[in-house]
């Protein structure tokens, strides 16, 4: 039997968590969860939102399914997606965006892969008060950090039968950093000569990306803008509550939905756990649950097609009637 981190997060969290815990169980998946909380209502207890019990249960595990942690904007703590990553080195964000059924959106086609730098930039939270009226921020982009993204995205569009990576910066501007990315991926390009090669600024990839997002493949990102078009990317699927996502390293591996912890509906039975189990979904193919994961989103699938849908994608289900909609057709 697998051993799992669990990671409950808070808001919404534990409800989604729940629901696709459940459905993973009703696919005859056998995992002994390593249960942990994290995030804001640890801090009082714990003194962190995000424990060293948390760290070291990863570690031990080597995967993690990890729910939304609140993460206070302009002030408290420091981003406990950011810290996590950085202490297990997930170098790699990987979210795969594409039309799921019966979700109405302005395009149909999309699949778009992107995949992030995920430890760096100015995600290096190196920050200082210059004086009263000054605040700057240090951007960092490595040679190690940017070939081993580069890397990551080649080996995958390789691996899952992709044409082409996009590489995407601000090289015209950010000429050192940026410009030190983009050679990057020039360099590791060369050896994938089976993969097309692009480059593009990033705000004429996002114009491009509303246009016309069919013509993308797999895009290559810096941390800030991989942030910014991954979101982007997931509006144009329907919205955060289908968006999947995940934190891979060398060694570990962290699997998570992108949306917030939502707390103005927690406790609602309002959430919608699609993104959370599609990313669960992409955990079971990662420890090789292949035959449960198919199985699981081909129920999901039929849910949605059968019009049983929450209320943020246009339904009318609870978050309980939908996770129990898709454990009928397990």
């Amino acid at each position: 039997m697998k051993k799992i981190t669990l990671i409950k997060g808070d808001g919404i969290g534990p409800e989604i968590t729940d629901a696709v815990v459940k459905i993973i169980d009703a696919a005859g998946v056998k995992i002994d969860w390593d249960v942990q909380t994290a995030g804001a209502d640890v801090i009082e207890t714990e003194g962190s939102p995000l424990p060293d019990r948390v760290i070291e249960s990863v570690k031990r595990n080597k995967i993690a399914l990890k729910s939304p942690v609140t993460t206070p904007i302009g002030k408290g703590f420091r981003s406990v997606n950011v810290q996590l990553r950085k202490e297990l080195d997930l170098y790699a964000n990987l979210r795969p965006c594409y039309n799921l059924p019966n979700v109405k959106t302005r395009y149909d086609g999309v699949n778009i892969v992107v995949v992030r730098e995920n430890t760096e930039d100015l995600y290096a939270g190196i920050e200082r008060q210059v004086d009263e009226n000054t605040a700057e921020s240090i951007k960092i982009i490595t040679r190690s950090a940017s070939t081993r993204i580069a890397e990551f995205a080649f080996d995958y569009a390789v691996k899952n039968n992709r044409k082409e990576v996009c590489v995407v910066t601000k090289a015209n501007i950010c000429k050192l950093s940026d410009g030190l990315f983009l050679e990057c991926a020039r360099e590791v390009s060369k050896k994938y000569p089976q993969i097309k090669f692009r480059e593009i600024l990033v705000d004429n990839c996002c114009m491009q990306l509303v246009q016309n997002p069919n013509q993308f493949d797999v895009l290559l990102l810096p941390n800030l803008y991989g942030d910014i078009v991954s979101d982007l990317c997931a509006g144009l699927i329907g919205g955060l509550g289908i968006a999947q996502g995940a934190n891979i390293g060398k060694d570990y591996a962290v699997f998570e939905p992108v949306h917030g912890s939502a707390p103005d509906i927690a406790g609602q039975d309002k959430a919608n756990p699609t993104a959370m189990l599609m990313s669960a979904i992409e955990m079971l193919n990662y420890i090789g649950e292949t035959e449960a994961a198919s199985r699981i989103k081909k129920a999901l699938f039929e849910t949605l097609e059968a019009g049983v849908k929450t209320i943020d994608i246009g339904g009318k289900s609870t978050c309980s009637e939908f996770t129990n909609a898709i454990i009928a057709r397990l």
